[in-house]
């Protein structure tokens, strides 16, 4: 029995490549926003005003994409929890 079996709490459902891509873009866009908010001086010299444009243009990013993953992910794991608990023998008759 390895380890895992063990745990009393159920893990979450595995990653769909669809919530992993979400998950890797939502990464991607907060590094991307870190990055640009620490090079805010060259990025106004390049781009002028539209600077801030790309820094809201991040923002509004990640405003609409860690939502969509929470819900998208928190109905998977209740689905694989729901599942999991469908498939195991019912409890309440053993003594």
């Amino acid at each position: 029995m390895m380890w895992l079996d063990m745990l009393r709490t159920p893990m979450a459902a595995p990653e769909t490549p669809a919530l992993k891509a979400m998950r890797r873009a939502i990464l991607w866009s907060a590094i991307a926003l870190a990055i640009a908010i620490c090079a805010l001086q060259p990025l106004r010299a390049v781009l002028g005003a539209g600077a801030g444009g790309a820094l809201a243009g991040l923002v509004l990013a990640l405003v609409v994409l860690v939502p969509v993953y929470v819900i998208a992910k928190n109905r998977a794991d209740n689905a694989y929890l729901d599942a999991s608990l469908a498939a195991q023998p019912d409890a309440e008759g053993a003594a």
